[in-house]
């Protein structure tokens, strides 16, 4: 994990409870859990896909973790296309 992001998470877990402001949080009622759906993680499959290289050059210079950003980016693609 980068350094900032476990600082930032070391000051939130160093937070009180008072501390944290959750007026803008909508209300958890007995409704909501009533209709919440348990909605489980959809299993990977592994799969060979062409791309360009300039492409696949610029993820892995953003991430370490680039077939992980890969996918997100293709999630949020098909989110924003298909509501999935």
């Amino acid at each position: 994990m980068k350094k900032h992001i476990q600082t930032d998470l070391n000051a939130i877990d160093a937070m009180s409870d008072d501390m944290i402001d959750t007026s803008d949080a909508p209300e958890l009622t007995d409704n909501f859990f009533s209709t919440a759906k348990w909605k489980m993680p959809n299993s990977k499959v592994k799969v060979t896909v062409e791309i360009e290289s300039d492409v696949l050059d610029w993820f892995k210079s953003v991430s370490k973790n680039y077939k992980h950003q890969l996918a997100t980016a293709l999630r949020l693609y098909a989110y924003a296309h298909q509501k999935i």
